[in-house]
């Protein structure tokens, strides 16, 4: 391994800790994190291209182009169907329970399950923005790709989330993320 592939794999670590640590409403963390190299970032980009294949979505074939080329890629999921208790109604039900019984209820073939909790959603949002922060600190290309997260669930990569999201990150002469 090259030391700027060396570098990048210790980059997606430091971005594990920036997610780990980012705040979580009411201090409860349901947010899970992975950190994927070598033959696994092949095993992500079939899974990837297999899904563009089968759905007709066809970034999810160029995304996969991207991830078999990085160096690293770090997985983020939440578990959004946990519940705070706080009966906010953002999640589109009146009550916390009402939305856990949907969630419970749901036999959802979509990419993501739900409802999920808008809090742990917020959750996940600000962890994936830590992190990529941290990324950009170390001058690490990157890109946020629905698509790697997709696929990583389809893997069971991240137990028991709901939705997730893929940071593929690559040190090169040129960002791959870009023009593609």
């Amino acid at each position: 391994m090259n030391p700027e592939a060396r570098a990048i794999v210790a980059v997606a670590d430091m971005m594990a800790l920036s997610a780990r640590t980012a705040p979580k409403g009411k201090g409860a963390d349901s947010i899970r994190i992975r950190v994927i190299t070598g033959s696994d970032l092949a095993v992500l980009s079939t899974e990837m291209r297999s899904t563009g294949e089968e759905e007709g979505i066809g970034f999810f074939i160029r995304d996969a182009g991207n991830v078999e080329a990085c160096d690293a890629c770090l997985l983020i999921g939440c578990e959004g169907g946990m519940s705070l208790g706080l009966n906010c109604g953002g999640c589109g039900h009146p009550t916390c329970s009402a939305m856990l019984e949907a969630y419970r209820a749901s036999s959802s073939v979509t990419s993501f399950t739900g409802p999920n909790c808008v809090i742990k959603m917020a959750d996940l949002g600000i962890a994936v923005g830590s992190a990529v922060k941290t990324a950009a600190m170390h001058n690490a290309d990157n890109r946020i790709m629905y698509s790697a997260g997709t696929a990583a669930l389809r893997l069971g990569w991240l137990e028991d989330c709901s939705v997730a999201y893929g940071i593929p990150l690559k040190a090169g002469g040129k960002n791959i993320f870009f023009d593609r």
